[in-house]
Order: C-alpha cells, then structure tokens, then sequence
C-alpha cells in the first residue's frame, strides 16, 4: 500500500516540460490574445506564483471553456495547493473534454481512488488496463480499487494478472490469501501461500501469515511449529521471538523460554517500552526472581544506557532482593537520564532517609524541588535532612514553605510542626520549640512517633519530665514492643535519675533491635551511673565501634567519667 500511495503522489506531478508542450500545442489553436493569457498564465506556474497563475487560466476560460489543457493546468495548481476537490473537478472537466487521453484518465482513476470513490476509480483503470494491459502499476491501482469495493472475487483476478507481469512474489501471496479468507475459502488461501514457498522457503512474511492463521483457527501444534520455522528463517523478528516464549512458557518449559526472551531482547523490532512491559509482569507476578531475568535486566540496562526507565526496572529488582544500596544507584543513575520522574525522586529520598543518609537525602530533595516545587513532601524531606545537618535556619525557611502547600493532610502537616520543634530546639528556642510540637499534637494527637520524639526531647533539655513520662507512657501503651519508644522512656527516667528504672527500658530496647548505636552508649550511661564503672566504659567503647555522634564520647571513654551528650 505504501508503494502504491507513492506511485499516487508520482503519477500526479506530470513532467512539467510535457505539459508545457501539450499546452503550447493546444494554445496555437486561438487568437493572439488568448495565446497571450496562456503563455503569461504558464510563465506564472513555471515561476511557482500558484495564485497568479490559477487567476490567469481562469481569466482563459471566460474566453474560452473548450481548452482540455487550461483544465489540466489548474488541477495541477490546485492539487499543489491541497485543495483536492477543485482538482479534482477541473481534471474531470479536462477528461470530458478529451476522452481519449490516457494521461487525464489516469490522474482521474488516482482521485477518485483517493477520495474514496472506489465504484468510479474502478472504472477509469478499467479503461487504462484495457489500453495498456501489461502496466503493472495500473493493474495493481485496479485490484486495491476492487478490494476497497468489495469485489474480492475480481481483485484476485487482477492480482493474478500482474503475478503473469512480475511472477510470484511475497506480498502479492498475502494479498491473495487474505483476500480468500475474507471468501472463507481457506484451502485456496493456504495454497496461495504454500505455493509461494516453493519459490520463497525461507520468506519471513509467508510464515508469519500461516502463524496467525493456525493460531486463530485454534490449530496450536501447527502454530508452535510454524513458529519454530519462523524464528529460524528471520531470526532477527523479535516479535516471533516473544510469542515462542510465551508458548513455552505455558508449557512450562522455563529453560527454553527465557532463551527465546533473551533472543527477543536484542532484536530491535522489540522497544524498550516492551521490554519492560514483560519485566515488569514478571515482577509482578513471581514470587521469586530467576538468575534468567535479572539476565534479562541486564540486557535491557546494555542496550538502553540512557533510558532513564532501564535502570528503574533494574532498580525496582535490586530492591526486591533486598540490595538496597544496588537499588539505590540504579535510581539515582535513572535521575541522570530523566530528572521529571518524581515516584524515582520519591524512593531515592526514602531510601535516603531509611539509611539516615542525611547528607545524600539534603542534596537529592533540594535538587528534587528545582524540578516538582510543589510537592510538600520534598520539603519535608529537605527539612527533615537540614535539621540533622544542623542548619537548622534553613530547615525552618523550607519547613515553613512547604507546610503552606499541603492540603486536607493533617498527619503531614503535623510531621512539618515537628521537625520545626525539632529546629528550634537545635536553635536553643526551646519554647518556640515546643509551641511546635503542641501544634503537631493537636493537629494530629494520635501519633506516637511524635509523642516519643517531644518526649525525648523535654528529657534532653531536662524540662517538664513528667510531661515527658506522660507523653512516653502513652505511646508504650499502644505499642510496647518497639524499639526506639522503650529506649526514649528509659531516657526519661535516666534524665530524672531513675537510673534502676532506665535500666530496664534501656535492656528492653537492646534485646528488640540489639546493637543500636543509641541505645547500647545509654546502656553504658546507666550502669556507669549505677556504680559499674567498668560495664559502663565497655557499653561506650561498643557504641564508638559502631559509630555514634555523640561528641562527649570519647571525653566520657577517656576521663571515665559520665558527661551530657551533645550532637
């Protein structure tokens, strides 16, 4: 069809010195003025003035209506205006004028053909295949004209006909055999192919087409063995490659499957955005991850390195095994290639945040904003990061903005309130510090991450303790087997020497998540507040070795003697 549409388009640019010899000889017939209006009207066409030029063989006309070649001209300045309409009836008028020129008649036949008029185009190539039989190019006009009309029976006779012009060929036996399943003469149809196999064994589109046929007529075997010849005979169709895998996958033949997969990924007909249609099914849906697709990932990474969305399927992988920092890299390395992904944005950030990488989550959300500064979540991110970085005036500019763009949200509204209590009480600002968190509460009374979080804090400024006991008691109420809430009540109580009392939180949270660096140095604060100087010393030490911030850590190993932590 593609070859058709353009033998349109050719056929319907004349060769121009042609038409100026056809038109000359047409011209010589009148007076002298006529002949002036022509020429000058010819010159204006040769020159490329389209409008000049349809006003002057107008201006023809109203002194003469019988001249074919005025007509013809201004189908073609019309056609180059792209009003196919008026060419078209300024050709018709030509033809009407001289029947017996083959050249109007063609430019008619192809017109009509494309304004869909299929009954009368059939009939202009009817009179240019009876003038030149053996034009394979009018013939082929004609049958697309009979198929589009419906006479399916007559196209194959024409498509016979130019088969006796040029002699099997591939696309023809298509044609041919679709043609004879529209008749539901299916024996025909397959015929017409396998006889075109004979002279073309190893043609990708005549396998292809039995393909699809057994495969809708439900004839799986010949389908899958059709296929298996089609993959051999172009093994560069990856589409072929994809539904031999999907055979053998339904089989259960896992092995073979994925090889055809493998096959299929490195052939270019298979996009990208198909590639990781299938990862991401096959994530979905596994319960766990073959050696084979990760492969499969690989490849896709090989062959796309700049496509943002090949490393974030890489990436989703990684963190589905649980190798969160090889994640982590592929959606950073995601961000390099396409910086308006905000779901990537969103789980480097947390990925970040998990791993109190605060120094990499400062620097990836205030990139992030230059891109989504909208979005109140990335200014809490950013926040959150400056106030662990102790910037703490910018934690409050950002903190301040992005709580104004959030909306029907009040648990996040509250988290916002509490990391500027958090600011100000790295400011020393310890009232407006906690006018903050009061807000928070009261914007969100129900969470026990800020209950224990404004609790510490009190216990830490060594202000309102049995405020902080109340606050710690609650939260221990609704979840007494976390962490970092046992371990901020045993802070309380050491902060209001309780020293016994802390002991036993402190335990609690050591045996819940054993070897926090937090809690293990207050483990060591307490028994060396308790009399046992050397536990005490040894707790420090081990909370050294795995990396603690406090800055009094060493003077405390050194000196052996208790001071206040300062971060």
């Amino acid at each position: 069809m593609k070859k058709f549409l353009y033998l349109i388009l050719v056929l319907l640019t004349l060769n121009a010195c042609g038409a100026r010899k056809k038109m000359d000889t047409a011209a010589s017939k009148y007076d002298p003025a006529y002949i002036e209006a022509f020429h000058e009207a010819v010159r204006m066409k040769v020159r490329g003035q389209v409008n000049e030029a349809i006003t002057g063989f107008e201006k023809c006309l109203t002194i003469r209506q019988d001249d074919d070649a005025v007509y013809y001209a201004l189908s073609q300045l019309y056609l180059e205006k792209n009003d196919r309409a008026k060419s078209a009836e300024n050709i018709q008028q030509a033809g009407k004028i001289d029947p017996e020129n083959i050249w109007y008649t063609q430019e008619i036949a192809y017109m009509l053909y494309e304004s869909g008029n299929f009954t009368e185009a059939i009939k202009q190539f009817e009179k240019l295949v009876k003038h030149e039989p053996r034009n394979v190019e009018w013939i082929y006009g004609y049958a697309e004209s009979l198929v589009k009309a419906g006479k399916i029976s007559d196209a194959i006779k024409a498509y016979d006909k130019m088969e006796e012009q040029i002699g099997k060929h591939p696309e023809l036996a298509i044609q041919k055999f679709n043609l004879y399943l529209q008749l539901k003469q299916d024996d025909k149809a397959i015929n017409e192919i396998n006889i075109a196999r004979k002279e073309f064994p190893q043609d990708g589109q005549l396998i292809a087409a039995l393909v699809d046929y057994y495969f809708q007529k439900g004839q799986q075997e010949k389908a899958i063995n059709m296929l298996e010849e089609l993959v051999i005979a172009d093994p560069q169709n990856g589409r072929a490659h994809l539904a031999l895998a999907d055979v053998y996958r339904k089989k259960g033949e896992q092995t073979k499957a994925y090889l055809e997969l493998k096959k299929a990924f490195a052939c270019e007909d298979v996009t990208i955005d198909n590639k990781m249609q299938i990862l991401i099914n096959i994530h979905e849906t596994s319960t766990k991850i073959d050696p084979e697709v990760l492969e499969l990932v690989d490849m896709v990474v090989q062959m796309h390195p700049t496509e943002a969305k090949a490393h974030s399927i890489r990436g989703d992988y990684m963190l589905r095994l649980e190798k969160d920092d090889e994640a982590l890299k592929s959606y950073k390395e995601a961000l390099k290639y396409d910086k308006k992904l905000f779901p990537i944005w969103n789980q480097v950030m947390i990925m970040e945040y998990q791993q109190n990488n605060f120094e990499d989550l400062y620097v990836s959300s205030k990139e992030c904003l230059a891109y989504f500064s909208t979005m109140p979540t990335v200014y809490l991110l950013n926040g959150v990061a400056a106030v662990q970085l102790k910037k703490y005036e910018e934690a409050l500019s950002t903190l301040e903005s992005g709580i104004e763009l959030v909306v029907n949200d009040k648990s996040t509204v509250a988290e916002f309130y509490g990391q500027m209590g958090e600011a100000h009480f790295g400011l020393q600002q310890n009232e407006l510090a906690k006018e903050n968190y009061e807000k928070a509460l009261k914007t969100d009374p129900q969470s026990l991450l800020l209950k224990s979080n404004y609790a510490y804090r009190l216990a830490f400024t060594k202000s309102e303790l049995t405020k902080a006991l109340n606050l710690i008691n609650e939260v221990l109420k609704e979840s007494e087997q976390t962490a970092v809430f046992n371990d901020t009540k045993g802070f309380v109580l050491f902060q209001s020497e309780k020293y016994t009392d802390a002991k036993t939180f402190y335990e609690k949270a050591d045996q819940l998540n054993p070897n926090d660096k937090l809690t293990v140095e207050h483990l060591g604060d307490v028994y060396f507040k308790l009399g046992d100087k050397v536990k005490g010393v040894e707790f420090w030490k081990k909370a050294k070795e795995l990396g603690s911030k406090n800055k009094n850590l060493d003077k405390k190993i050194e000196k052996k003697e208790y001071y206040d932590p300062s971060f």
